[in-house]
């Protein structure tokens, strides 16, 4: 496991198009998991101990922003023949263990996540209804601990100030997680 830390936003980018398989076997769009008020694309996996220890809190907070009017995808990119755990039985598995009510999509050819520029699990883009990056940054204050009555929403605050001004005026922390593992 490599720690990795997510780079700052680029500003001016645009969300890149993707053509991805979901685990229900129907493929999604860029433009199919918009939201009316945005979109987090978030690339994930289900060995990662980073995600693992705070899906919990992930899934409530894409709830919340579905709630919203905020559309949410993740995306799995692992090599899954050097890593099973990530396979997309799995992902199916973990989704259901973990009542996502969101798409989880399976990168096979990894191109999505380097149009991105993902480079760890967890890895969250913000964007606003235009398809314009506003965020990119961690989950919340706590990162990989326990979160408590002081943990701070940083992306849900995030997307909730993309929705009603159309930008982020906070400061981003980045998110860290396990590398990408890249095929070779």
């Amino acid at each position: 496991m490599v720690l990795m830390h997510t780079p700052e936003k680029i500003d001016g980018f645009n969300a890149p198009d993707f053509s991805l398989k979901n685990i229900d076997g129907n493929i999604y769009s860029l433009n199919d998991c918009m939201g009316e008020h945005g979109l987090l694309v978030m690339f994930i996996c289900n060995h990662c101990p980073y995600v693992i220890a705070i899906i919990d809190r992930l899934v409530k907070t894409c709830a919340a922003l579905e709630n919203h009017g905020i559309g949410c995808v993740a995306i799995m990119s692992n090599d899954t023949d050097a890593y099973g755990a990530d396979s997309f039985d799995n992902m199916k598995i973990f989704s259901s263990d973990n009542n996502f009510t969101f798409p989880y999509l399976i990168d096979e050819t990894q191109e999505i996540a380097k149009a991105y520029g993902a480079v760890c699990t967890p890895d969250f883009f913000g964007f606003n209804k235009n398809g314009k990056l506003n965020y990119r940054g961690r989950l919340d204050s706590a990162a990989n601990k326990a979160a408590d009555e002081s943990t701070t929403p940083e992306l849900l605050n995030a997307m909730l100030e993309i929705k009603d001004k159309n930008a982020v005026q906070a400061l981003q922390n980045p998110s860290m997680g396990c590398s990408i593992k890249w095929k070779t």
